[in-house]
């Protein structure tokens, strides 16, 4: 197969975040694919030697697929624009409002998308006003079971339920372990979904929704990543009229966010039918285990040929 892009397109993976192996992981993926479409290309790591090769052997497009801090904060994303380099995804002002969870949930709340109510408690509240008074302020206004987790990263580190209050502190010193502020939110109960969005050009469009069933009961890092830790289902088997409403959430995410070319929006859908946004991503994983690939291939589509389409249209948007 071959490809009308000329030049080689840089897959930046791996990085110094806690989520470094997913990344490498997702990056070797899409660079292999790619090649498959007949695009060269290659991937890169983060470190010092990045920029000048940037420089010095300039790539037609960057696809920035870092997880975690400085790949999904829009920082090197500025870096990438100051060199006037292509970029497939968002944008820098995206990325840290979609990064940022309490950001990231104001604004989908305010649009109408159904948000857990949360509270964010940064360490020094936490240690200044003394966890006990803190933790029995939060208890009593959210109520229990409830989810702890870091206001930033993903793959689910440092994120934990907790069903009593004595099991409260020990999941804060958890998050706090990935993070200097902790999301506290109310825990919903429900089926969890992932809904991959794509814009090829013609606006975005969610992909079909995956239906996540982890092995023991919660979508941590080991059951996202560890090959038949999970169950997938796709499409979810949810009605019609609930996989409508996944999407149309998803969608608004997506645009409320000012979010390109790709995401991946993370939800619980209750027993009401009612969708719950719990985060989204601006770098999807596309690790064998991760959703996005499998919404891909459920869509009929081919990833490589996917990715060469947003290097083209990242190419032509710059």
């Amino acid at each position: 197969m071959s490809s009308n892009i000329e030049g080689h397109v840089i897959v930046l993976a791996g990085g110094l975040s806690p989520e470094r192996d997913v990344s490498l992981r997702s990056g070797r993926r899409v660079a292999d694919a790619l090649r498959v479409a007949g695009v060269e290309a290659e991937v890169r790591d983060v470190d010092a030697s990045l920029l000048t090769a940037l420089v010095d052997h300039r790539p037609a497009c960057v696809i920035p697929l870092l997880h975690g801090a400085t790949g999904e904060d829009g920082a090197i994303r500025d870096v990438i624009g100051a060199l006037g380099i292509p970029y497939v995804g968002s944008g820098p002002s995206a990325c840290r409002a979609s990064f940022d969870k309490p950001v990231a949930s104001a604004l989908v709340g305010a649009a109408g998308v159904s948000v857990p109510p949360s509270v964010a408690l940064p360490h020094a509240t936490f240690r200044e006003l003394g966890a006990t008074a803190v933790l029995d302020a939060v208890v009593g206004r959210l109520g229990l079971p409830l989810m702890v987790k870091p206001t930033r990263g993903g793959s689910s580190l440092g994120a934990s339920v907790v069903r009593s209050a004595a099991a409260l502190p020990s999941a804060m010193v958890a998050a706090f372990a990935y993070g200097d502020t902790a999301l506290i939110e109310r825990f919903i109960s429900g089926t969890e979904v992932a809904v991959s969005v794509l814009d090829d050009g013609s606006g975005p469009r969610a992909l079909p929704v995956v239906e996540i069933v982890p092995d023991g009961g919660f979508y941590d890092y080991g059951a996202r990543y560890t090959a038949g830790a999970t169950e997938f289902f796709v499409p979810a088997r949810l009605s019609p009229e609930v996989l409508a409403s996944c999407a149309e959430a998803a969608v608004s995410v997506h645009r409320v966010l000012g979010l390109s070319d790709w995401s991946r929006v993370d939800l619980i859908i209750d027993a009401a039918g009612i969708p719950w946004f719990l985060e989204v991503n601006v770098a999807p994983g596309m690790t064998e285990t991760s959703t996005y690939p499998q919404a891909v291939g459920a869509a009929g589509l081919d990833l490589g040929a996917l990715t060469a389409g947003l290097v083209a249209q990242a190419i032509a948007r710059s």
